[in-house]
């Protein structure tokens, strides 16, 4: 007979043992011994505000490192409050691993404290959602969920844990040697695949590449560089596609996204969805006539939505590697003095001058523009760039620009607002142990701030340097001033006059720095805004908070194509 080993101790080491890194939770019954055991593990374990941050913190970290983040939850509410963060990764395709407690088995069905069926609640949200029944199973479970939240299309997965099984005591000998994480396998591309795409390539006369966030997550940044660089072609990205290739690049047409996705004739996906976020791949969005190259990692994305002429499953950075030499096999470029060019070139002059003049009336109260633009030029090219909201995301999209891949971290494809904090500590975390020069900015919308505020305490805890900048217009899209606002809910009864996308006007979020005797800054003028930059990116221990008061009707410029218009049959 062995020594005795506890389930928290075996399932902190098998969590160990398959790379986990980080684990971010809110401790409680049952599992105040285990969050103990996790850091006795060599664990990092961050203590958050909320399960629901908690869970966006973990998915954030496992897109940065390629390894899931863990989140760490008690029974009934806890792991129902993961549950948003679960359905965010899993249609993100980020790789997170939820460890929720739960009631002792002898508890069930007879009232348990918290007593609920999570395992199957958890099932829609998730790839893998399972109860190992015993301690010792806990290892083969713990690496089946790793190993199923990294392969394939990446995703989240659902560990649960009664009570009794993290407190029962094994001999140490009983349990099994689990072998250690794996290498997620890489798909290669078929060659006659390969051959067919180009085929579609070369005869194109108005061509365009769109870079997806799974371009970014496979690490194809040096691949796509190179096939853009030695094609000539043009190349839109989708939001968190942005870094690829810089957005600074002579070959970014993003000025004329519009144009570009209506007009173009062959559209080469790498690594992008045609959801909604590129309208479907539909007219009037896309020309009706449109041939697709589709590259994706997973079989079951191809030909959703629209049949592509070319479908690829293969992991980005092979398939694009191998299109490159064929492109070079047989000398193509793409002449950049075609009609294509000079039309796309011509919108991105136009658009940039109107841009230009908006971001130039610097006139308090402020424009989004003007913002960003002043934002963007304090801002080193190395910055990780965290945003929500509604324009203060889409707008910051256009304006503060990446010029490094997975530096981007926003709503995502799940369009989720509350993301923004715990992303910023997960980006601060990463910086920290791997990448120490690194900035993280969180530019919030005053809504979006609101989902998640509090998690500036646990910035303030762990020193995690995150400049907060809240883009701050009073509402939902739009606000009121105090006057207008007071005035009309004297009208009547406040709950029925009060317009529902109003929030109180010019609220102090900078005040909230007071809490933790640190002080935030309030801004209302360009002057103002650059000298709060300035002073936060050299605080090293803890977060700032810059609230930029703007134009309660603030707005952008007018859009052809808004990101939700219908563009299917």
């Amino acid at each position: 007979m062995g020594d005795e080993i506890d389930g928290n101790t075996v399932l902190a080491e098998a969590l160990k043992s398959q790379g986990i890194e980080f684990v971010f939770g809110i401790m409680g019954f049952p599992v105040i011994e285990l969050s103990m055991a996790l850091q006795m593990a060599d664990i990092h374990y961050i203590g958050m505000r909320n399960e629901q941050a908690a869970c966006y913190a973990a998915q954030a970290i496992g897109y940065l490192t390629g390894v899931p983040g863990a989140v760490l939850c008690v029974s009934g509410p806890g792991v129902l409050h993961t549950f948003g963060g679960m359905a965010n990764a899993q249609v993100n395709c980020w790789p997170v691993l939820v460890i929720g407690g739960s009631v002792p088995q002898d508890h069930e069905g007879i009232g348990g404290f918290q007593e609920c069926n999570q395992v199957e609640l958890a099932r829609p949200y998730c790839k893998y959602s399972a109860r190992p029944p015993s301690v010792a199973l806990i290892p083969l479970h713990v690496e089946k969920a790793v190993r199923l939240a990294k392969n394939g299309r990446p995703g989240a997965t659902y560990l649960d844990f009664p009570g009794n099984i993290l407190s029962s005591r094994v001999p140490s000998n009983s349990i099994p040697d689990q072998y250690g994480p794996t290498e997620v396998p890489i798909p290669f591309p078929d060659p006659e695949a390969v051959r067919q795409a180009v085929d579609v390539l070369v005869q194109a006369q108005r061509p365009l590449v769109i870079v997806g966030k799974g371009a970014a997550y496979s690490r194809a940044e040096n691949e796509v560089n190179q096939f853009i660089t030695a094609t000539n072609l043009p190349f839109l990205a989708t939001p968190m596609g942005k870094g690829v290739v810089s957005d600074t690049s002579d070959k970014s047409i993003a000025p004329a996204r519009s144009l570009a996705l209506q007009k173009a004739d062959v559209v080469l996906l790498l690594g992008a969805r045609l959801n909604w976020i590129l309208h479907f791949g539909r007219p009037p969005r896309f020309a009706s006539d449109v041939k697709v190259i589709q590259i994706d990692v997973s079989a079951e994305e191809l030909h959703n939505s629209v049949k592509s002429a070319v479908a690829i499953q293969s992991d980005i950075k092979t398939a694009v590697a191998e299109i490159l030499k064929e492109t070079k096999r047989r000398n193509f470029a793409f002449n950049g003095r075609s009609a294509w060019w000079i039309s796309v070139r011509k919108k991105c002059d136009e658009n940039r001058k109107l841009v230009e003049a908006m971001a130039s009336d610097t006139s308090p109260p402020l424009n989004y523009y003007a913002v960003f633009k002043h934002l963007n030029e304090k801002l080193s090219e190395n910055c990780i760039i965290v945003s929500e909201g509604a324009n203060t995301m889409d707008i910051g999209r256009s304006m503060l620009l990446n010029k490094l891949p997975r530096h981007r971290l926003d709503a995502g494809t799940f369009g989720t607002m509350g993301v923004g904090l715990g992303f910023g500590i997960a980006a601060a975390l990463y910086c920290r142990y791997y990448a120490p020069t690194k900035k993280v900015i969180c530019v919030e919308g005053d809504s979006a701030f609101g989902f998640s505020g509090m998690e500036i305490e646990t910035m303030v805890r762990y020193k995690l340097p995150v400049i907060i900048v809240i883009v701050n217009n009073s509402g939902i899209y739009t606000g009121m001033e105090a006057e207008v606002l007071n005035s009309m809910q004297e009208s009547g009864e406040i709950t029925k006059v009060t317009p529902p996308g109003c929030l109180t006007s010019f609220t102090r979020y900078d005040n909230m720095m007071n809490l933790f005797g640190r002080t935030g800054y309030f801004v209302q003028t360009i002057p103002d805004l650059q000298i709060a930059i300035t002073e936060a990116l050299k605080v090293e221990d803890g977060p700032t908070v810059i609230n930029v008061i703007i134009n309660t009707t603030a707005d952008r410029k007018p859009q052809d194509f808004k990101w939700l218009t219908e563009s299917k049959l």
